[in-house]
């Protein structure tokens, strides 16, 4: 069993840097799905066809030199009306990276994603980067973590990770990734139908909802 936090505290989210946003409080019960890292040649069809199957919408923030590699795939995404946003060019983690380095990374990858949508990969983000990155991004991290990437989490601790502290408004994240693939296949139907029952919809993250 992989002991990992799944939440961000709430005061930690309160203190934390003002342009970072972890979470979209609704009035309505009203979920954002995102995943990480695609698109990738046959799991994103494999995801779209379930969020389809459900009705849901969800924001892709995808890895710049993967929508180069895939851009059909990457207009099929976005032609089901999910969202697309910008997970750095080449997946630089933003703590290794120079401030100049990272900022042209992201900017490369802004030229294929066309989005304002932006989520550092690992969260890993310096205090300048993300200062200058929110002149003319919208940076989204996350409130709940599925761990559907680590070696060390099995199909049934992701499930639980996202059925136990999810809630309405929250920003989920499961990853677009092969690595990921088994627990993410597992897990996606079965909390997309468990929220279904309880009158849940599931969104795209959109400009209009972070501002």
């Amino acid at each position: 069993m992989l002991i990992q936090p799944v939440t961000v505290p709430g005061i930690f989210r309160m203190l934390a840097w003002k342009e970072l946003i972890w979470e979209l409080p609704s009035v309505r019960q009203e979920i954002f799905l995102t995943f990480d890292d695609g698109p990738s040649p046959f799991l994103t069809r494999e995801i779209l066809a379930i969020l389809e199957a459900y009705d849901a919408q969800a924001s892709f923030f995808c890895v710049g030199d993967n929508i180069r590699k895939y851009p059909r795939i990457t207009e099929e995404i976005a032609g089901k009306g999910h969202a697309i946003g910008n997970h750095t060019f080449s997946h630089r983690n933003g703590w290794q990276t120079s401030l100049d380095e990272y900022l042209a990374d992201v900017a490369a990858c802004d030229i294929h994603a066309g989005s304002r949508l932006f989520r550092p990969p690992y969260g890993r983000l310096r205090r300048e980067q993300a200062r200058l990155l929110a002149r003319d991004h919208d940076i989204i991290l996350w409130s709940v973590m599925s761990w559907d990437f680590h070696p060390r989490t099995s199909r049934e601790q992701c499930l639980h990770n996202v059925l136990h502290y999810t809630e309405s408004g929250s920003v989920v994240v499961f990853h677009d990734h092969d690595k990921a693939k088994d627990k993410m296949l597992f897990s996606l139907p079965r909390f997309l139908e468990h929220f279904s029952r309880q009158g849940y919809t599931f969104a795209a993250i959109t400009e209009e909802k972070v501002r």
